[in-house]
């Protein structure tokens, strides 16, 4: 009998625990993508699309990888005519059943301290913490050092060599 009640209640804990196991397969990260960077450069960025398909809010507190020191969670915008770059506090909100493109001039993953160059062909391993959805883990490729991801709305692709 007391086998069947050890038995019943891990059961349960596990019954409980598979909402939240579930929960992380409602963000989906679409084309991620960096720009190669010149060697000796401190600093670069990740872009990338984020579904949210689940019927909660979400946000993205968070970012970690080998490739660099720091990640942090910015955004671009021009203020008084001032192209300004500054961390998001609290994280980038993503809506429920919506998207959130992160792109040049506008929200990334800042890389800060980078422990290597980041080169076109290669691909680095990024985590992303969400409030809600927990971690989730991709590769991103890296481009050429002046691309400009071609399957953004309003975006072009142009090489720099």
């Amino acid at each position: 009998m007391r086998y069947l009640l050890t038995l019943a209640s891990a059961a349960l804990l596990l019954a409980a625990a598979v909402p939240t196991f579930a929960q992380s397969t409602s963000i989906h990260i679409d084309k991620p993508w960096a720009r190669a960077t010149p060697a000796g450069a401190k600093t670069g960025a990740a872009y990338m699309t984020i579904d949210n398909k689940s019927g909660q809010p979400d946000r993205l507190t968070g970012a970690s990888s080998d490739v660099a020191k720091t990640l942090q969670i910015h955004e671009m915008k021009v203020v008084d005519g001032v192209m300004k770059m500054r961390e998001i506090p609290g994280g980038l909100p993503v809506p429920a059943g919506g998207s959130v493109t992160l792109k040049p001039g506008g929200y990334h993953v800042m890389l800060i301290g980078l422990n290597k160059a980041l080169k076109k062909g290669e691909k680095f391993p990024l985590t992303l913490v969400f409030e809600k959805a927990g971690k989730v883990s991709i590769e991103v490729p890296v481009e050429s050092v002046g691309a400009m991801h071609s399957d953004m709305p309003g975006m072009g692709h142009m090489d720099m060599k």
